[in-house]
């Protein structure tokens, strides 16, 4: 990999985000403001600002969708975290490699968004859903883009539909951003199906998330490896450089 400055990587002719900017203006969206840290994480990502990744790096915390139910990633703060330290992405050098799993958002009950850059099955650049109601990845069919535009166009109404419960957002709005909902019985088994009269506690995330993952690899078929868990995506939870 040839490395870039972080100069470098904001400087471009054709930024995203005056696009993304106005579309992060409809209602029901929420900008977390971008961080003291935000050229540190673009570097760390090395990508462009002509990238939607890039553009939410460098220019936000991260976006809320929903009153936080989803939390699309940029340069961490508020109680998210940021797109580089989430992704176990250091100092880049030579030897750096772009992440088979790139993790780009979290929801509310801890399931996890990420780009496929070869660990998933599918096409490169698709977005993917971990889902904690089945323990497995779903392919959205769509890129990075493609999918914050989707988030914000009311696109997650009928995708959570079966998820959400009577007083859902008004429930959300007591848990920070660093925190999701554990459900019990669990989403993914018999008894958890129907949402609205199951047990739901604020936990912290990343502890949230991590349970998912390891409940998907215990319930595994012996030969069946589950190989495909985001490097960083559970484990590195911090909210800064």
């Amino acid at each position: 990999m040839t490395v870039r400055t972080a100069a470098e990587l904001a400087a471009v002719d054709d930024p995203a985000w005056p696009t993304l900017a106005r579309m992060l203006g409809r209602a029901g969206v929420d900008i977390v403001p971008a961080p003291a840290w935000s050229l540190e994480v673009l570097f760390r990502l090395q990508v462009t600002v002509r990238s939607t990744l890039g553009a939410l790096a460098l220019h936000t915390g991260g976006v809320l969708v929903d009153g936080g139910w989803l939390r699309i990633l940029g340069g961490g703060g508020a109680g998210l975290p940021d797109l580089a330290s989430v992704n176990g992405l250091g100092e880049p050098g030579e030897e750096s490699a772009v992440p088979s799993v790139l993790v780009v958002a979290y929801d509310v009950l801890g399931g996890t968004f990420a780009i496929n850059g070869g660990g998933l099955a599918g096409p490169l650049g698709n977005v993917h859903w971990f889902a904690p109601d089945a323990l497995d990845w779903v392919d959205l069919g769509f890129g990075q883009a493609a999918f914050l535009e989707w988030a914000v166009s009311g696109g997650t109404a009928d995708f959570y539909g079966r998820l959400r419960w009577p007083g859902w957002y008004h429930e959300i709005g007591a848990v920070g951003l660093d925190e999701g909902l554990s459900i019990y019985p669990p989403l993914w088994s018999e008894e958890g199906r129907d949402v609205a009269r199951a047990s739901r506690t604020a936990v912290p995330l990343g502890e949230l998330v991590n349970w998912h993952f390891e409940m998907a690899e215990r319930m595994a078929p012996v030969d069946d490896e589950i190989d495909d868990i985001p490097a960083g995506g559970y484990t590195g939870w911090t909210t800064g450089p």
